[in-house]
């Protein structure tokens, strides 16, 4: 693939699968051999966490990059994953809305970052960014969305998910009208789904019906391995390659890519 696509991994609310999605999406891109890197940019750090990046062995983070202490470059981290690399959390964040609230870029310093992020030639150092964002609507948020092409989202298949995605998607067009007007949604992802509970199966026709094509076709299972792999600090990718968690990112992956040829063919 040429070039880079920037993809920030968003949802307000917590508990969706949102870092699941973000490191698993990543390590199949990975797989395939694309460039990769996550930046973490939630303070709890699960991300980082999840790829076995230990809190003692971050000396830059992504809070040194949104305080212009440190280039993207100079905070990547490798991970055991071939060709994935990432920007670190620590607990700094919590503090950095009082930090940089006072300045006239605050909500275009990890933009700024990407961008000067290349090989000497010019080229994209990576050719996907995915920025994994906090549960919230907060000034981290609003860097991953001013700096991305596209969000995708992930959402459990859950009854208040439609509520949900009402407000983001209401927060997407006000980050186009004053900050991002290329902002495209990446798609949506639905997470968590169990076929025993007629409550998901609905919710997935609902949401299908009110967003159309924007649906990912895959639907990540829950699934007991990806939930054991974090601790292991391991994707679930590398943890279980065979469990239907697994094989469903892998799909995911599939369905991302065929959706950038088509933008790209269009």
């Amino acid at each position: 693939m040429t070039g880079q696509r920037i993809i920030a991994v968003a949802n307000q609310k917590g508990g969706v699968g949102k870092t699941t999605t973000t490191i698993n999406l990543a390590t199949a891109l990975a797989a395939i051999g694309e460039r990769v890197l996550i930046i973490d940019i939630d303070p709890q750090g699960n991300a980082s966490t999840g790829l076995g990046i230990d809190r003692k062995n971050r000396p830059l983070s992504s809070y040194d990059v949104l305080t212009g202490r440190a280039s993207l470059a100079q905070a990547a981290i490798p991970t055991a994953v071939p060709h994935l690399s990432i920007v670190a959390s620590t607990l700094d964040l919590l503090g950095i809305e009082m930090e940089i609230a006072g300045q006239p870029d605050r909500v275009l310093r990890l933009k700024r970052a990407i961008e000067h992020t290349r090989l000497p030639g010019g080229a994209p150092l990576y050719s996907y960014v995915l920025i994994d964002c906090p549960p919230s609507l907060n000034l981290l948020t609003l860097n991953a969305l001013g700096g991305a092409d596209s969000i995708l989202v992930p959402m459990q298949c859950e009854f208040f998910a439609l509520e949900g995605l009402s407000q983001l998607l209401q927060t997407v067009d006000q980050v186009r009208e004053g900050l991002n007007p290329a902002l495209e949604i990446q798609g949506i992802v639905l997470t968590m789904f169990d076929r025993r509970n007629a409550l998901a199966g609905q919710v997935v026709h609902d949401v299908r019906a009110f967003m159309g094509d924007k649906v990912y076709q895959t639907v990540i299972p829950r699934n007991v391995r990806i939930s054991e792999a974090p601790s292991h600090g391991k994707p679930a990718l590398l943890y279980d390659l065979k469990c239907a968690g697994s094989q469903a990112y892998l799909q995911l992956a599939s369905e991302v890519i065929q959706r950038e040829r088509r933008r790209k063919a269009a």
